[in-house]
């Protein structure tokens, strides 16, 4: 995983091929230029995208002093440097903000390896034009698909040694290491490296998620490596939808054993309500230790799972709450409201799937007339059901 084969595959993934040559050009990089070709990586048929450095090449065809010149031009840039050129560029804003996050990554990174402010760090290997052009031209790319969210599954970093500007080092590279923490990875059974600065920084930036939901895939493409492994060299990337529905139901309980059970009343119930409960119900337990407890329960949309786990946490004792999707099947209902001799009352009418309709009256509006009239709720009800079934 390389900055180039993020580039080959978010080209892939925008059908941006084309505007990629352009790229030197808006970033006024005189020295470079960008080559394009079809290679088969195990069979897989993809386009590599490689960053030709025009003043390298030139090195090879003239004298060993042209070369220290420009190697040192093109391999000692500072961060300022690079952001110099990214905020030059003709390229939107979004895609500048994109491009010195991924550097400012791999900065903080080297200067904690080295142990060398972060304005006085030289890149090494990714000042040259390659990475910039690489790292560039995936922000530009990251700016036009406009992603919600990533996920990715763990990463191989590949084992052994790598020759650097520093010499010999252990796979990943200090850099790619450190880069790397918090995100799952494993070395994989074949030597050589399979991570890069570049490429660590670039998923780094992208913040994945690695417990993958279920997505419906609507493109897939991959982005090749210029080595080749065993295994195919390339990075694949799918561009997904999420399948669940905002509306999609969870489950969503915790265990209470260490409150009063008059904290969980009536307010504390319609703040359930009110913060996207659909439902809830509470369980006595037995919790460890012989405690007596009580399992919160509710059904809740999607789209209101944050909201109804904040007020959990903020009105009771607890410090964890836990939640899973669940199937259903739902009757259809309506509620109509009708004139009785006590005035208004709404009625939730529901259909049974052969046909059947279920009625009952809304608590609330009983509750309403039985204040006014001294009448109990229970002989109530009967009679105003009457009344209403005569009107149906």
């Amino acid at each position: 995983m390389s900055g180039d084969m993020f580039l080959g595959a978010l080209a892939g993934l925008t059908d941006s091929y084309d505007e990629l040559s352009d790229l030197p050009k808006l970033l006024f990089l005189d020295d470079a230029k960008i080559e394009i070709t079809e290679v088969e990586k195990n069979g897989i048929v993809c386009k590599h995208i490689q960053v030709i450095d025009l003043n390298a090449q030139e090195v090879l065809e003239h004298d060993h002093h042209h070369h220290d010149h420009s190697h040192h031009h093109n391999s000692h840039r500072h961060l300022s440097d690079i952001n110099k050129i990214i905020e030059n560029a003709t390229i939107p804003e979004e895609a500048k903000s994109i491009a010195k996050a991924i550097f400012l990554i791999i900065g903080e990174s080297e200067s904690k390896i080295h142990n060398i402010p972060l304005k006085n760090i030289h890149f090494h290997e990714v000042s040259g034009v390659d990475s910039i052009i690489d790292i560039v031209g995936c922000s530009v790319l990251l700016h036009k698909l406009e992603i919600k969210k990533t996920y990715a599954t763990a990463i191989c970093t590949g084992f052994g040694f790598v020759d650097t500007q520093h010499g010999r080092l252990p796979v990943p590279a200090p850099a790619t290491a450190d880069i790397l923490v918090g995100i799952p990875s494993y070395a994989g059974d074949e030597k050589g490296e399979r991570v890069t600065p570049t490429g660590a920084a670039i998923l780094k930036y992208l913040n994945p998620d690695f417990d993958i939901p279920v997505l419906r895939t609507i493109k897939t493409v991959y982005g090749p490596g210029s080595k080749d492994f065993i295994t195919p060299n390339v990075l694949r990337l799918s561009l997904c939808e999420q399948q669940n529905n905002p509306e999609d139901i969870y489950v969503m309980e915790t265990n209470i054993d260490d409150m009063s059970n008059e904290f969980l009343g009536n307010d504390f119930q319609e703040g359930l309500f009110k913060n996207g409960a659909n439902d809830f119900h509470y369980n006595s337990i037995h919790m460890k230790k012989g405690r007596q407890g009580i399992l919160v329960s509710c059904s809740v949309p999607a789209n209101s799972i944050q909201q109804l786990s904040d007020y959990i946490f903020e009105h009771t004792s607890t410090i964890g709450v836990r939640y899973y999707p669940v199937k259903g099947n739902k009757l259809e209902r309506e509620i109509k409201s009708f004139e009785t001799p006590y005035g208004k009352v709404k009625v939730k009418i529901v259909k049974t799937p052969s046909g059947r309709e279920k009625r009952k009256i809304e608590y609330d509006d009983l509750k309403k007339i039985s204040n006014k009239t001294d009448q109990p709720i229970y002989f109530l009800e009967k009679e105003i059901m009457n009344l209403i079934n005569e009107q149906l």
